[in-house]
């Protein structure tokens, strides 16, 4: 069968080198590596151009597109009956193309969910990627929902489920998961298909990466109760457990401890693994940023789910009063 790598780029110039180089490391090489561009005005595509000596590489243009119109775009262009999906800015391990896209070449799954791990580059990034992903150990197989960093489908499964939602600009790799559980039930969990990719490097790129994730919640109504018991915890039960506190009432900072650690026990799990080898001072440094990453996370989803809320009720409101002016 054959096999199409698809990635949507804009403006990534030097960074799209590492994912290039890994492509032409693989283990089982791609028929074809289909690359949408967005309108990059640095030197993207002169990079891109350099690897057409490497790799089957068709660059497609595809200028002021979101990513799900370009990931649609490219996948549209690819002639590989398997559609490897991927992003700018990872790493793919060597065996990333074979280990994906097997259950499918053997017949026994029409979609594969691969796996993402951090890479990070600087003790911040360390702790950032220990605080908000989580380690292949809690995944669940059965109900996982793979980012679009790293999955293989069918072309005609992508065919199937109409593709990406183009009307979705962040999360719109999750409502395509949804549409292609529906459609073909759970996917094989590859777990050595792995993309590295880099976590945010400041607390500013982190909050507004996690705003942008939550907005895309909101737009499309996904995890209501999740983003619900977040509202009443900052809103309610913290500031509940803060005067519980100003009165001098001890079971205040019961809760309060108790609530910080349990909130954060999978994090600093993750990061006492990660920090073997650290010394005192750098990992305690390391633990106290943990809280701070978590609050400054669900801030900005809070700000975020209510703007994509209000954009969806906007969105809902226009679209009757066009049927109503239809109607009439």
């Amino acid at each position: 069968m054959t096999i199409s790598v698809i990635v949507t780029v804009k403006n990534e110039g030097e960074a799209i080198r590492p994912l290039l180089d890994s492509l032409t490391y693989q283990t089982l090489l791609p028929h074809e590596v289909v690359v949408s561009d967005g309108g990059s005005t640095d030197n993207t595509l002169d990079i891109l151009r350099e690897y057409q000596d490497y790799l089957p590489l068709k660059i497609v243009s595809a200028p002021d597109s979101n990513i799900s119109q370009g990931r649609n775009i490219a996948i549209a262009a690819a002639t590989g009956e398997i559609i490897a999906a991927t992003d700018a800015g990872v790493v793919l391990a060597p065996r990333w193309v074979d280990e994906i896209t097997r259950p499918i070449r053997e017949g026994s799954a029409d979609v594969v969910s691969g796996w993402f791990e951090p890479d990070p580059y600087t003790d911040f990034e360390v702790v950032m990627g220990a605080t908000v992903l989580p380690a292949v150990a809690d995944v669940e197989p059965e109900t996982f929902l793979p980012s679009s960093r790293s999955i293989a489908f069918r072309k005609s499964a992508w065919e199937q489920v109409n593709g990406y939602p183009e009307w979705l600009d962040f999360c719109e790799d999750l409502l395509f998961d949804f549409e292609l559980r529906a459609a073909y039930g759970s996917f094989p969990f590859a777990e050595k298909a792995v993309a590295y990719f880099r976590p945010r490097s400041t607390m500013r790129a982190y909050a507004k990466q996690y705003y942008l994730y939550a907005r895309g919640d909101g737009k499309a109504d996904l995890w209501r109760k999740r983003h619900f018991i977040r509202y009443v915890t900052y809103l309610i039960g913290l500031p509940f457990v803060l005067w519980r506190i100003a009165i001098g009432q001890k079971d205040g900072w019961v809760l309060l401890i108790g609530g910080w650690l349990a909130y954060c026990q999978r994090p600093y799990a993750r990061l006492w693994h990660n920090t073997t080898g650290w010394n005192p001072p750098a990992r305690l440094w390391a633990f106290g940023l943990v809280p701070l990453i978590r609050f400054v996370g669900d801030g900005a989803k809070m700000v975020g789910y209510m703007v994509g809320v209000v954009w969806r009720l906007r969105r809902s409101w226009a679209d009757h009063r066009v049927d109503d002016v239809n109607q009439s």
